[in-house]
């Protein structure tokens, strides 16, 4: 099988289900986004240091790939030919489970910090990054379009969530947070 298809030299490319969309569609676009936050964090993943913190990241990865796969796939389709794994509470329930167990071990923010510290730590602070905007694409594409309504919750969580866990590497290896000086 070819790699390329030639079908989107156009500028148009197919949802799940068939449906034509052009390319700067905000719905390729909030997947594209979500896309290169899950590449971020497999680059973040082989500077982490911390065992147990990539085991996270890569449960986080497969869920992304799902949540791509939710937002390509309108849920008013109505194709009986596959099935979509869709984000749900659960998901978003697991994150907030993992920020308050590893928010737990931090010391207590008293001041803004600045992205960086630790590669690892710099690289989850990038994807925290891209985690936001992804979620401000998905909140613009809900505007006009339906969504899985637990997508822009779970984008929130997870942005949060990778604070903690750039914190958290540094952390782990006594690497001190930056602190912002006004």
């Amino acid at each position: 099988m070819k790699i390329y298809t030639k079908t989107g030299d156009k500028g148009k490319t197919s949802l799940f289900g068939g449906k034509r969309v052009w390319k700067d569609d905000l719905r390729i676009q909030s997947y594209g986004t979500v896309d290169e936050l899950n590449s971020i964090l497999g680059v973040a993943i082989t500077e982490i240091k911390n065992k147990k913190l990539k085991k996270i990241l890569s449960s986080i990865q497969h869920e992304l790939f799902n949540l791509g796969s939710d937002l390509a796939s309108p849920e008013y389709n109505g194709s009986k030919n596959f099935s979509i794994l869709r984000i749900n509470e659960f998901n978003t329930k697991r994150l907030e489970g993992l920020i308050d167990k590893v928010d737990n071990k931090l010391l207590p923010l008293k001041n803004f910090i600045l992205p960086g510290g630790l590669k690892g730590a710099a690289l989850l602070h990038q994807a925290r990054t891209v985690c936001r905007r992804a979620e401000r694409e998905v909140i613009s594409l809900s505007k006009v379009d339906m969504i899985n309504s637990e997508i822009k919750i779970y984008l929130n969580r997870l942005s949060d969530l990778l604070f903690v866990l750039a914190r958290f590497e540094n952390f782990s290896f006594k690497h001190p947070d930056i602190e912002w000086k006004k």
